[in-house]
């Protein structure tokens, strides 16, 4: 990583306290909390293995977040963290563009199995010198969890629940004709029970996987109804 890359990776976290509460179906209060920290280190982990990205960028106030992203030397911003995702990563994209940066790609926490190799996939198709915007949806193509962005102002960003096809049309009247790449590490967002039981079902080596194991939760989730308490 370095100056002659010109991609940074931006994950924007609120506070962990509060993270995964559509989860509850399936994770007692008092678990989500690590949970969510398992998965940012996954995200974590996997970034950490890129060579082609400038660097890592952290959009939080969260005490333990803060503290796990140093640990991957994450340069911290605090400007937007409190504004929802979106305003977290428009913030973040203009503080980018003030300091002449020339583009980012986006990750949410809670896609624990992404692999270096798809991070790194979807940095290499960003070109140098031309107006980017690359996204990888998620399985259900509703989610946007992954956008690359460059400029970084060049499309404004809102995410949602259904903000893959938006996002589209919104780079097209930008003038910008959107990359679509699909990539399963990036497809898999845990926002649901019904998420985290197709996750626990591949036995990844992962510190979710394995935090799932050490609470005793994997073994009990089931479909369609979700009922795990501990």
């Amino acid at each position: 990583m370095g100056d002659r890359h010109s991609i940074w990776i931006l994950i924007p976290v609120k506070e962990i306290a509060a993270a995964k509460v559509r989860l509850a179906p399936a994770v007692a209060p008092h678990l989500r909390r690590g949970l969510a920290l398992a998965m940012l280190e996954d995200v974590f982990s996997a970034v950490a293995g890129v060579r082609n990205i400038a660097g890592l960028i952290v959009v939080t106030v969260d005490e333990a977040a803060t503290v796990l992203a140093k640990r991957y030397s994450a340069r911290i911003m605090t400007e937007g963290a409190t504004s929802g995702h979106s305003g977290a990563v428009n913030t973040a994209a203009a503080i980018l563009a003030g300091e002449g940066k020339r583009g980012f790609l986006q990750m949410p926490l809670d896609i624990p199995l992404v692999s270096t190799e798809e991070i790194s996939t979807v940095v290499a198709m960003h070109r140098e010198g031309e107006s980017s915007f690359i996204i990888a949806p998620s399985n259900d193509e509703l989610g946007s969890n992954g956008v690359l962005v460059s400029p970084p102002t060049a499309v404004p960003l809102t995410f949602g629940d259904d903000s893959f096809f938006p996002h589209l049309r919104t780079a097209e009247r930008c003038g910008i004709q959107p990359q679509v790449i699909r990539l399963p590490g990036f497809g898999l967002d845990i926002d649901r029970p019904e998420d985290l039981y197709e996750f626990a079902k591949l036995r990844s080596n992962t510190c979710t996987q394995a935090y799932l194991d050490r609470h005793r939760l994997a073994g009990h989730l089931s479909m369609p109804s979700i009922q795990v308490r501990e």
